[in-house]
C-alpha cells in the first residue's frame, strides 16, 4: 500500500515531499508553520495578508498607528475614497516578513507566499505591484496567486529579475479559470510554474457560488485540469486542494497524476498555527452542522466559517483609517455601505448589529472570523482530549509526518 512519501513533487531538478501546507492569512500560516513544513522537506506558506499589520505586530513596527493618524481626521466619514496606503510602507513591511523568514530556512524544502488579489487597498494595482514585486526581491522561494483571476500579475512581476527565476503558481477552482489566465498571461510568455486547484472543501473564501459550491468535486475538476494540459501538450505540475484530511486521501490524488497536494485545515491546531490556543479549541469541539458557507465576507466571495465567530453580527465601526485592506479602487467597501444602513435604522442604539456583511480586515486581525475548512469538525479524531475536557494541540512535524506516512485512512493520534 503506498504513501505520499513514495511520491515526489519535482521543479526541475528539485524533488520535495509532495506536501504543500496553504498560506491562511491574517498570519495564521505563520512563519514558523512555514519554516517547519520546508525544514521536512515539503512546502510552506507565509501568507501577504495584511503584511503592514502583521509587520506591527512581529517586527515592532508602526505602521497601522501612522496610517491611523494621517486619516484619523476621516472615521465618521463613509467616504474612504482619499485613504490610501503608503507604497513604501507596505514594500518595507514585505521585506520584513519575507526576508526573515527567508533568513531562518533550514531543510530542503521551499517557502512560498499566498498572494491574494482581492486585497485591493484602494489601489489594486499599484499595491499589488508593490507586494509581488516585494516578495520577489526579498528573496521567496515563489508566490502562489490566489482569491481572483490574476489576469494582469504577470505582466506586474515581468520587469523584475527574478521573474523567470522563482517558482510562480495560480489558484483555480475551474478549468475556465485556468485558461482565463494562461490567455491572459500568454504575452509574458511565461507559464505558471504549478497550478493549485482549489476544490469546494476547501476554508476561508471559495471559488465557487453560495448556491451551487456543493455541486462541484475537487476530483472531477483535477482530472478536467489533467485532460486540458495534456492536450495541449502543458507540462505543469498539477496540485489539488480542500478536503484531503488524510494521507490516504493524498495518495488517491498522487496516483492519479497530482504533482503534490495542498492541506491546511489540519495545521490549524498545530503549535506553530497563528491561531491562539482558545480559538483552536473552537476548531476542535466543532461538528460538522457548526459549519456553515456565507456572504458575510465583503468581498463578494462566498466563505466557509465557524457559525459561532464573533465576526458574525458584530456592528463594530470600520476601521478603514488604520486597516482598509478591502477598500475598492473607488475607496468602496460592502461593509461600510452594510453598517451604515444599520447605523440609520436604529439611530438611538449604543451598540448595533450587521449579520449580512463582516468588517472583515478588523475581524480577521483579532482572529475573530474563524473561517475553516469542510472538515474542521473531523479535528477531534486526530488528537486527545485532555482531562480537563480541552485538546492536546499537535506539532506542525507530527501532522506533516502523519501525512507523509500513513496509511488505510489512519490518523496517527500524539503520544499520550
Amino acid at each position: 500500500m503506498k504513501q505520499v512519501d513514495d511520491f515526489r513533487l519535482k521543479f526541475g531538478k528539485r524533488e520535495l515531499v509532495p506536501i504543500m501546507v496553504g498560506g491562511m492569512g491574517v498570519d495564521i500560516s505563520t512563519a514558523v508553520l512555514a519554516l517547519e513544513a520546508a525544514r521536512l522537506g515539503g512546502v510552506g506558506h507565509i501568507s501577504d495578508a495584511m503584511l503592514p499589520t502583521v509587520s506591527d505586530r512581529r517586527y515592532e513596527t508602526d505602521f497601522v498607528k501612522t496610517k491611523l493618524l494621517q486619516y484619523k481626521y476621516n472615521i465618521d466619514n463613509s467616504d474612504k475614497t482619499d485613504i490610501k496606503f503608503d507604497l513604501g510602507h507596505i514594500a518595507e513591511s514585505t521585506r520584513l516578513h519575507v526576508s526573515k523568514t527567508m533568513e531562518a530556512k533550514r531543510g530542503t524544502g521551499m517557502i512560498f507566499i499566498n498572494c491574494m488579489e482581492k486585497l485591493t487597498m484602494n489601489a489594486p494595482k499599484e499595491t499589488l505591484r508593490v507586494r509581488l514585486q516585494g516578495a520577489l526581491s526579498a528573496g521567496i522561494d515563489g508566490i502562489t496567486l490566489a482569491a481572483g483571476l490574476h489576469l494582469g500579475s504577470f505582466a506586474l512581476m515581468e520587469d523584475h529579475p527574478r521573474f523567470r527565476d522563482a517558482k510562480l503558481g495560480i489558484i483555480v477552482s475551474s478549468l475556465r479559470a485556468l485558461q482565463l489566465f494562461l490567455r491572459k498571461n500568454a504575452r509574458t510568455n511565461r507559464l505558471p510554474d504549478y497550478i493549485v486547484v482549489e476544490g469546494p472543501l476547501a476554508g476561508g473564501h471559495l471559488g465557487f457560488g453560495l448556491d451551487d459550491w456543493m455541486k462541484y468535486d475537487l476530483r472531477t475538476i483535477t482530472n478536467e485540469v489533467h485532460q486540458y494540459l495534456r492536450d495541449e501538450k502543458l507540462d505543469i505540475p498539477v496540485i489539488p486542494a480542500g478536503g484531503i484530511f488524510t494521507g490516504s486521501n493524498a495518495v488517491s490524488f498522487l496516483e492519479e497524476g497530482a504533482a503534490a497536494v495542498q492541506v491546511a485545515t489540519r495545521f490549524t491546531v498545530s503549535k506553530e498555527c497563528g491561531l491562539p490556543e482558545d480559538v483552536q479549541q473552537e476548531y476542535f469541539k466543532a461538528s460538522e452542522s457548526d459549519i456553515e458557507v456565507n456572504t458575510t465576507s465583503p468581498t463578494g466571495y462566498p466563505m466557509r466559517m465557524l457559525k459561532n465567530s464573533p465576526s458574525i453580527g458584530s456592528g463594530i465601526r470600520p476601521g478603514c483609517e488604520s486597516y482598509g485592506y478591502l477598500l475598492d479602487a473607488n475607496g468602496h467597501c460592502d461593509y461600510i455601505d452594510a453598517y451604515n444602513r444599520e447605523v440609520a435604522l436604529h439611530p438611538d442604539a449604543k451598540k448595533i448589529q450587521v449579520f449580512d456583511k463582516t468588517c472583515l480586515c478588523t475581524h480577521m486581525r483579532n482572529f475573530k472570523c474563524w473561517t475553516c475548512g469542510h472538515y474542521t469538525y473531523r479535528l477531534k479524531d486526530t488528537s486527545r482530549k485532555n482531562a480537563d475536557g480541552s485538546y492536546q494541540i499537535l506539532s506542525a512535524e507530527h501532522i506533516f509526518k502523519d501525512y507523509q506516512y500513513s496509511t488505510d485512512n489512519k490518523i496517527a493520534l500524539p503520544e499520550a
